[in-house]
């Protein structure tokens, strides 16, 4: 099995085992405190990620990306095995900070072994289109598993093996063979890779709206479930296939996205277009009740993927044909908004719901991105 192909089935993996506990952690951590609180759990694993994350360039250039791949992968598949367990509310509290501070960790390590087997930036709009098109199918196919798990119990447990599971082809994969590692790292400070990024208007307005991005990539998948099941009383056996239909749009757009961007238009339209979509979709989901159509949910559900599917193509394509696996600094930094919009999203959330409603939450923060993204598409510098 060649590298890149080694890489794309374990990023399906590493997907699924994402994709699970997300949908249900909200509803999980709602059972033993309130949900205007649960999220704070949430920014507590994040901010430990993020003390932790400036440390990554100086690990990989000593262990290398593959060797801490594995050890960020063992040490998830304890985290939540240890959850299945159905330890007490501070444990598990816990627990979930220790599995949601170590996935930004475990991408940051994927991104720059697929960026070691690219020779040629002419083809990174593609290849990374790919990638995430593995990492979607893993998606779509999850909340599929979710639904047959929990099967209308909140029997939580379940859904945390099966993630802990998921993750043991992910290490046969990359504990079989050697992978790329590329060419040795270009170490710098990291205040100094920062300030280049700042001052490049390119480089902080395409890491800006990849942080957008990751507030989405929040937002979305915590409240959505939390309200759809909670408020609106949809059992998770419907919601199963209804986010599995709601992620269809990240399979089949994302390569073609990447290929037009490669070969024609550039990132600029379709990322501005993107925005707009996704965060006037998200705003909208506040708009649903118990008594709206299942295709009208499930319409305005897709929509705020389709923008989001763009929004992802375009900002992975453009911020990886400016660097190589090289620059190693350069992509902790664009990896190390996770965390941050990890830390950003379920405090946001928390407060908005400590004072407001599932509501106000999908209009404010719908309203947020489709203006602050559009802006951030329109300061990018077209490749074309």
């Amino acid at each position: 099995m060649s590298p890149r192909i080694i890489l794309f089935v374990g990023n399906f993996f590493f997907s699924m085992f994402a994709a699970l506990p997300t949908f249900v952690l909200l509803p999980y951590l709602s059972s033993f405190m309130p949900a205007a609180y649960a999220g704070l759990v949430i920014a507590g694993g994040a901010l430990v990620a993020l003390a932790l994350f400036p440390l990554q360039p100086r690990l990989v250039a000593r262990y290398g990306a593959q060797q801490l791949a594995l050890f960020f992968a063992v040490a998830e598949v304890i985290a939540l095995l240890a959850l299945a367990t159905a330890p007490g509310a501070v444990a598990a509290a816990l627990l979930i900070a220790v599995s949601v501070s170590l996935q930004p960790f475990l991408y940051y390590e994927l991104d720059l072994l697929l960026e070691a087997t690219i020779a040629e930036e002419g083809t990174t709009g593609r290849v990374r289109a790919l990638f995430l098109t593995a990492w979607n199918i893993g998606g779509l196919t999850a909340p599929l598993l979710l639904g047959t798990l929990l099967d209308d119990t909140s029997a939580y447990g379940r859904v945390f093996l099966a993630a802990g599971a998921l993750l043991i082809p992910f290490i046969v994969l990359f504990a079989a063979r050697r992978l790329p590692r590329g060419g040795a790292p270009a170490l710098s400070p990291m205040r100094d890779t920062f300030a280049c990024i700042i001052r490049d208007r390119d480089f902080s307005a395409v890491t800006f709206g990849h942080f957008l991005l990751y507030l989405f990539f929040l937002w979305a998948p915590l409240y959505t479930p939390a309200y759809l099941h909670t408020e609106l009383g949809i059992p998770w056996t419907s919601l199963g296939w209804m986010f599995s239909v709601m992620l269809i749009p990240y399979v089949v757009l994302q390569y073609p996205a990447g290929w037009i961007a490669d070969r024609m238009i550039g990132d600029k339209e379709l990322m501005f277009v993107g925005f707009l979509v996704a965060g006037g979709a998200l705003a909208a989901i506040g708009l649903l009740s118990s008594a709206s159509p299942i295709a009208v949910i499930l319409l305005v559900l897709a929509a705020s993927r389709v923008g989001a599917a763009l929004v992802e193509s375009m900002t992975e394509g453009h911020f990886f044909r400016r660097v190589t696996e090289k620059d190693i600094n350069s992509v902790s930094i664009f990896r190390g908004i996770w965390p941050l919009a990890n830390l950003v999203a379920p405090v946001a959330g928390s407060l908005i719901l400590l004072f407001g409603n599932y509501q106000i939450l999908f209009a404010s923060t719908g309203i947020f991105l489709a203006l602050a993204g559009s802006m951030a598409a329109l300061l990018i510098k077209d490749f074309r």
